[in-house]
């Protein structure tokens, strides 16, 4: 199985590449025999704002950018997204990034890294409405780490101990959600 860790901030002096890559290494030091970890960053794909002249729920995007974000999404069996919180919503380049596609997220899990001052849990909160919308599945547990207590000066990534076992819960449950719907995916694709 492959699961893609994806990186939902696009702005400069992001903390996200750091939050994800410490989510990465305790998925693959938990449970490397079983996935792949694979992290996404949605800085190397250079997604504008929905610059396709057709909805992704009725055609295939045409943009090679698309195209290339496509093959990415297609090639995982679920997600990790982590993500901050600006204005108690998701960035906008998550939310975009989401947006350009349709088909590619249906059947997978996905389950979330939030950061934020009350750990992102409103902006996961809409992320699991659009999850619904797109035929994911929504997995309950969520890794929320706050700017106050797993960072220094609210820049320097510290997470508590506490965070690993919510990762592992976290990554044992997106698998099991994975492999259940293997089926499914196998159908949405025919």
């Amino acid at each position: 199985m492959k699961i893609g860790v994806i990186i939902g901030s696009t702005r400069p002096g992001r903390i996200g590449d750091r939050v994800a890559r410490w989510v990465q290494q305790q998925a693959v030091e938990y449970a490397s025999d079983s996935a792949d970890f694979e992290l996404v960053d949605l800085q190397d794909y250079q997604l504008p704002l929905l610059d396709e002249p057709v909805p992704a729920g009725r055609a295939p995007g045409r943009q090679p950018h698309t195209r290339r974000w496509s093959e990415c999404i297609d090639s995982c069996d679920a997600f990790i997204f982590v993500t901050p919180e600006y204005n108690s919503a998701p960035p906008a380049s998550l939310t975009n990034a989401i947006n350009f596609l349709h088909r590619e997220w249906g059947g997978k899990p996905v389950a979330y890294v939030g950061y934020g001052i009350y750990g992102a849990v409103m902006a996961v909160q809409k992320l699991r409405a659009q999850a619904g919308v797109l035929r994911m599945a929504d997995i309950g547990p969520q890794v929320a780490l706050t700017l106050r207590e797993d960072f220094v000066n609210f820049t320097d990534f510290q997470p508590r101990e506490l965070h690993v076992a919510a990762v592992h819960g976290l990554v044992d449950e997106l698998l099991a959600w994975a492999l259940a719907l293997a089926p499914l995916r196998t159908a949405l694709v025919s």
